[in-house]
């Protein structure tokens, strides 16, 4: 695998000042559920008969001697209806404010349902939690009190590179004109992938005094290449695991980013670059981010750290609502869906899923509401390093343009973090067909929005950051 080096100077020739009172901690605590636990991520029912490998809470805590802040990382599609809960909950439990606890899902297909309901929706209490709901809550809390209880004096240095070849726009234009997504490998329909992947791996490195440093990776697909019914984190968890077999005293956190959008799946056959083997394709996928991490390690740039920021942003959006005359065969299809009955909704493969998703978006917003208020969620440290989160799964265009805009030397974009509402398609996919924007709850003006409210709290929390 070839690795191209964005952003790297050799540490020893780059002199550097160091906020006196940075810290970082670390934790890791298992949340795998019990076989027969039912799975997440496709519109047909499966059941766990088997475990391939744990399920993780990673957790990075921050300190610059006043604020506290932790970012986690959850091997979880979502936390759907009980993010505000989980999250209140942790914070409170650790002393902090809700703001400072930033809750990111690496989005595996292989893992449980948690909070389960429609997008948006959140639960105010655990009246109706499962047993396993409430476990996952309190490993939450966990994670959280053993991160800042590991806090250690440390130093940031971070670097950029590439992971090629493993990650694959999903929408198509076709020869009809239409958009398409998953239209299947070898179609002969296609005419171009609508976008680019982002192939761009983001490493903070953190050295810490007397402990075990801390690598915090960040690139951005969907982690659905194992299907099945056994548990598993899919290929992030290969990236952890490599990562810490191959680089002595480090501890790896995986953050997803923006990743609405693409997924494994190359469609062109001839490609002889390309892994295509379903068995062994989530080896493939976390070997090569994670060697694109380690390749990193020696030669990242050390960066000053500074104060510690937080902050959730509100962003108002207008709902997808349905006209009157779409409600009846809406209606029709989600009853069949409910009965069981999936094979008698039109279309066929992709198509058939893509309307399952349209008519429950349209029966689900047919009484409102009109707006939806979206968290968007931020932990920074100084001017150098920027988290932002995404209540949902954002289009890849979210994230480079993010980090493209930012003031902040590095920023990592963060899928379905604080919140949950759907696929965040552009405003030109939502023009578009195509299952993510069918099935969306939103209309064009959703990327300005979020785009702009998110980096008018960068700049806020940027600003803050220049007083230490």
């Amino acid at each position: 695998m070839k690795t191209k080096i964005l952003l790297a100077v050799a540490a020893a020739s780059a002199g550097l000042v160091l906020h006196a009172e940075f810290k970082a901690g670390f934790s890791r605590v298992d949340m795998t559920p019990p076989i027969g636990t039912e799975l997440s991520g496709y519109p047909r029912k499966r059941v766990s008969d088997g475990i391939i490998d744990p399920l993780d809470i990673n957790a990075v805590a921050f300190s610059d001697g006043t604020n506290k802040a932790v970012v986690i990382s959850a091997d979880v599609i979502n936390l759907r209806a009980y993010f505000d809960l989980f999250r209140k909950n942790a914070a409170a439990a650790a002393g902090l404010p809700p703001e400072a606890v930033f809750i990111a899902c690496t989005h595996t297909h292989t893992g449980p349902h948690v909070g389960l309901s429609y997008y948006g929706t959140t639960f105010d209490s655990f009246a109706k939690a499962s047993t396993y709901e409430r476990f996952v809550g309190e490993r939450l809390k966990d994670a959280v009190k053993l991160a800042l209880a590991d806090l250690t004096p440390a130093k940031l240095s971070i670097a950029r590179g590439e992971a090629k070849n493993i990650s694959f726009i999903r929408r198509y234009r076709m020869k009809d004109g239409s958009c398409r997504t998953n239209p299947g490998r070898g179609n002969k329909d296609i005419v171009a992938p609508i976008g680019t992947p982002d192939e761009m791996v983001q490493l903070v490195r953190i050295d810490r005094e007397g402990r075990d440093a801390i690598a915090i990776v960040n690139f951005q697909c969907h982690p659905d290449t194992i299907g099945g019914n056994k548990i598993s984190a899919d290929w992030p968890r290969v990236v952890r695991e490599t990562v810490e077999r191959v680089l002595d005293g480090v501890k790896c956190i995986f953050v997803n980013g923006a990743q609405g959008d693409s997924n494994h799946v190359c469609v062109d056959l001839t490609r002889k670059d390309v892994a295509k083997d379903r068995s062994i394709i989530y080896r493939h996928m976390g070997r090569v981010v994670a060697g694109a991490t380690i390749g990193l390690w020696d030669v990242c740039e050390p960066v000053p750290a500074g104060k510690v920021g937080f902050g959730v942003a509100r962003a108002k959006v207008k709902s997808h609502r349905p006209s009157p005359e779409e409600i009846p065969e809406a209606q029709r299809i989600v009853d069949l869906i409910k009965a069981g009955k999936q094979s008698e909704v039109p279309g066929t493969g992709m198509m058939r899923t893509t309307n399952m998703a349209a008519a429950t978006r349209k029966i689900n917003l047919k009484d409102g509401p009109d707006f939806f208020d979206f968290p968007l969620s931020a932990v920074t440290v100084g001017e150098t390093l920027a988290f932002v989160g995404f209540p949902g799964e954002p289009f890849t265009a979210y994230g480079t343009t993010l980090k493209a805009k930012s003031p902040f030397t590095m920023t990592v974009p963060a899928c379905i973090v604080n919140g949950n509402f759907g696929y965040l398609p552009t405003d030109e996919a939502l023009r578009e067909e195509g299952y993510e924007t069918q099935g969306s709850l939103f209309v064009p003006g959703l990327e300005q929005a979020i785009v702009n409210g998110h980096l008018e709290q960068l700049r806020r929390l940027f600003d803050a950051g220049k007083s230490l």
